[in-house]
């Protein structure tokens, strides 16, 4: 037999590590010991990204499960060393839709129930800071900012309702509108909004040199009510409350 260099075996161990239905152990190992390394890699990884989407795990049952977390770390090649980013890396592979998803019996809303999962660990995580306080009646005077630990998210389908009991066949014909927000305990909150609060947020976001006011006017343009003084005084109102929850505040 050829000796392989170190390299040669360390790919050789990598391949059947990662697919061991198409690869066979190196030849230079004992093949109870390779089976060790091998069932180690696949039982951390399941177990790091499982605890990250615990919903996902539960609607898909063990073996459904495991038959998932084998395709990902068999095809896909992660760009980070870190742990806790592997999870990132998973919805981002699950989002490619990838050809060996193609067939099976996957759940239609796996995609979006898996990131929706990932950003609570994400904002438990984050070492954002939270907005300052600042003055609530300079909302409509002055630019507004998001906080970066307030996410306002869109999908096609209700995750927040999606568990081992229900879980849809098919998209409401509304889209589900979420904030996303992390407390100053570290809590993190999940609650629906309105096309109206959702557009603004995004509004906040594309145009961030806006004052406050400039905002609402733009938003009662887009929905066609520019000479209601309800809308703006309702508008006003709901910055308000989004300045008390920390989700919105003024740019020092």
């Amino acid at each position: 037999m050829v000796k392989r260099t170190l390299q040669e075996q360390q790919n050789s161990l990598g391949r059947y590590v990662r697919d061991p239905e198409r690869y066979a152990p190196p030849p230079e190992m004992d093949p109870a010991r390779a089976q060790v390394y091998r069932d180690l890699v696949f039982a951390n990884l399941s177990s790091l990204i499982g605890g990250t989407f615990p919903v996902l795990v539960k609607i898909l049952g063990d073996t459904q499960w495991r038959a998932l977390v084998r395709i990902f770390l068999r095809d896909y090649r992660a760009h980070t060393p870190k742990f806790g980013e592997i999870a990132q890396e998973f919805v981002e592979f699950l989002a490619s839709e990838p050809a060996a998803l193609a067939a099976g019996p996957w759940p239609p809303f796996m995609v979006e129930l898996a990131h929706y999962e990932w950003v609570e660990m994400v904002l438990q995580q984050s070492e954002a800071e939270p907005l300052p306080g600042g003055d609530v009646d300079g909302l409509l005077d002055c630019p507004l900012q998001v906080s970066p630990l307030a996410w306002p998210l869109a999908y096609a389908w209700p995750v927040q309702l999606v568990g081992p009991h229900h879980q849809p066949d098919a998209p409401p014909d509304q889209p589900t509108l979420l904030l996303v927000r992390r407390d100053p305990d570290f809590s993190v909150k999940f609650s629906e909004l309105s096309p109206l609060a959702f557009r603004l947020l995004q509004r906040i976001e594309e145009f961030p040199g806006q004052t406050g006011r400039a905002q609402l006017q733009g938003l009662a343009a887009e929905a066609g009510m520019t000479e209601s003084t309800v809308f703006m005084d309702s508008g006003l109102g709901l910055l308000r409350q989004m300045h008390g929850e920390g989700v919105v505040g003024v740019v020092a």
